[in-house]
């Protein structure tokens, strides 16, 4: 009788090792040409890349390495190329994955999709889908941003973000659909016809992350290009990576390279607006500054114009100069008054000296007759009768002239 003896417990890392050696000892795997459609072609900045060779029933993970793409010459990788990839296969023990470490590779062709890539993008391009001008400008401040995108995937909860940091101020409308699969290319026309009929929207984001060609396929289908092409409201595209280019990002009025670049494109930076308001602030600052000093220089200006036309002032002048004549007036007639004096006086002193008064105080006496006050200086200006006065130093003495002797004769 036997005893049961169970098999030894391995490790996985164990069993990893056993099955990379087992792999790498078989001459078949270790110089194996496969042939297939690259699908999910990524090209690190290492300068490897990594990509998956797919038929319709299977698929393979490949890796070509720097060194060997560097040594073989090979061309630019993409997806939905046809090629044939010589290697080796080996299990990859961290992630236990069985992938083809490529050596070389010969183009056979396009692949299937890629040549309906082609095909389609021909066609629209033909009908004039993609020319700039019948692109529409993406407003500068949208005050409501539609997305269409999954709910659940990263690419909304990146976009939300990007647009809450950058215009706080925007209202988002969440159109949901799906992004990948059969359902999706009626999905999205769906999402985006949604948008367009609640009409509040100023701008449509049309977006998702990235994947292979066949994840991103959706939005390479004709009625999705044409749902984008007929919306009313500017659409941005952002499907994928950088390097991901589909139908839509050629309909749509901007194609950005991933959400988060679409929701950067879409709204403006709060902060950029910030330091445009600040700077305008300044220059308007500035400008009143100098308008005002201008004005205040044309006021002081004015000021004193109005000063010097002013009645108040012409009329100080002119009380000033009526003061400045009074006093020169004032100065002038006694200047004359004090010449007239001076003459006045030498003519009374002349008058004086010539003076009657002073004959009759020598004891010379002055006649005159009484009805007219005329000087007698001789006895024939006299008739007997009439009155006459005799003038002395003391007073007067009144007389009349005799007939008899033509003399004066005092009045008793």
């Amino acid at each position: 009788m036997f005893a049961y003896q169970a098999p030894p417990v391995l490790s996985v890392s164990v069993l990893a090792r056993y099955l990379k050696e087992l792999l790498e000892t078989d001459d078949l795997l270790h110089n194996v040409w496969v042939q297939g459609e690259i699908s999910g072609c990524r090209t690190y900045a290492s300068g490897h890349c990594y990509f998956t060779l797919k038929d319709a029933e299977a698929q393979l993970p490949c890796v070509f390495f720097k060194h060997a793409r560097q040594r073989s010459a090979a061309p630019q990788l993409r997806d939905g190329m046809a090629i044939a990839a010589n290697g080796s296969i080996s299990l990859y023990e961290r992630d236990g994955k069985l992938q083809l470490y490529v050596e070389s590779v010969e183009l056979i062709g396009e692949g299937a999709l890629f040549l309906r890539f082609e095909q389609l993008k021909a066609r629209l391009s033909a009908e004039g889908l993609f020319e700039p001008e019948r692109k529409r400008p993406i407003p500068e401040q949208p005050a409501v941003v539609g997305l269409v995108t999954s709910p659940d995937g990263a690419a909304l909860r990146d976009m939300l973000r990007v647009l809450r940091t950058r215009y706080p101020l925007v209202q988002v409308i969440l159109s949901p659909t799906l992004v990948q699969g059969s359902e999706a290319p009626a999905a999205i026309v769906a999402a985006i016809d949604r948008l367009n009929e609640h009409g509040e929207a100023d701008v449509i984001i049309v977006a998702r992350g990235g994947g292979s060609i066949e994840e991103l396929w959706a939005f390479n289908e004709e009625v999705v290009a044409r749902a984008i092409a007929r919306s009313r409201i500017p659409v941005i595209s952002g499907v994928g990576h950088e390097t991901d280019f589909t139908i839509a990002d050629f309909v749509a009025d901007y194609r950005a390279s991933t959400p988060t670049a679409a929701a950067t494109k879409a709204v403006p930076d709060i902060a950029d607006l910030q330091a445009e308001l600040d700077e305008k602030q300044q220059v308007l600052t500035a400008i009143l500054d100098e308008k005002l000093e201008r004005l205040k220089e044309r006021l002081e200006r004015a000021t004193y114009d109005l000063q010097r036309a002013s009645p108040k002032n012409v009329l100080n002048q002119r009380r000033q100069q009526l003061d400045d004549l009074t006093e020169m007036l004032h100065t002038r007639i006694s200047h004359l008054l004090s010449l007239r004096a001076e003459r006045l006086r030498g003519q009374a002193l002349r008058l004086h000296s010539l003076s009657p008064l002073l004959t009759i105080a020598r004891g010379y006496a002055v006649v005159r007759r009484e009805s007219d006050q005329a000087v007698i200086t001789g006895p024939q200006q006299v008739q007997p009768g009439e009155q006459l006065t005799i003038q002395v130093r003391d007073g007067s003495i009144p007389v009349q002239v005799r007939p008899s002797h033509h003399s004066t004769v005092p009045e008793e």
